[in-house]
């Protein structure tokens, strides 16, 4: 999925929320509020990270796939547009980081 395919599931849950349908795993999101959304987000986070420490590729980008859709949600729930997430990566690109002086985590 490229960057315009992610924009384009962005505008099907944008639609979801705007036009709830009965059934919907969206709309169940939508439905609990943001607490329910910041949990999934937390959750599939966490299993990320687990998945990564674990053999399987196929895991993570299952996990990853996951997180996407749930920080597609929640950037809806918080009527943030997809476009300022991937202007404020265009804004980063070729910028080295200001904290290069951040320790490195040796233990999770």
């Amino acid at each position: 999925m490229n960057g315009q395919e992610l924009n384009e599931l962005y505008a099907v849950i944008a639609d979801r929320k705007a036009n709830p349908k009965e059934g919907s795993y969206t709309n169940y999101l939508f439905d609990k509020g943001l607490d329910k959304i910041l949990k999934k987000v937390g959750e599939e986070t966490t299993e990320v990270v687990i998945a990564a420490k674990n053999t399987d590729p196929q895991e993570v980008i299952y996990e990853s796939a996951d997180l996407l859709y749930h920080l597609l949600v929640l950037l809806v729930e918080k009527g943030i547009p997809y476009e300022a997430i991937t202007e404020e990566l265009a804004k980063r690109e070729g910028l080295v980081s200001k904290t290069t002086d951040r320790p490195e985590i040796d233990n999770l």
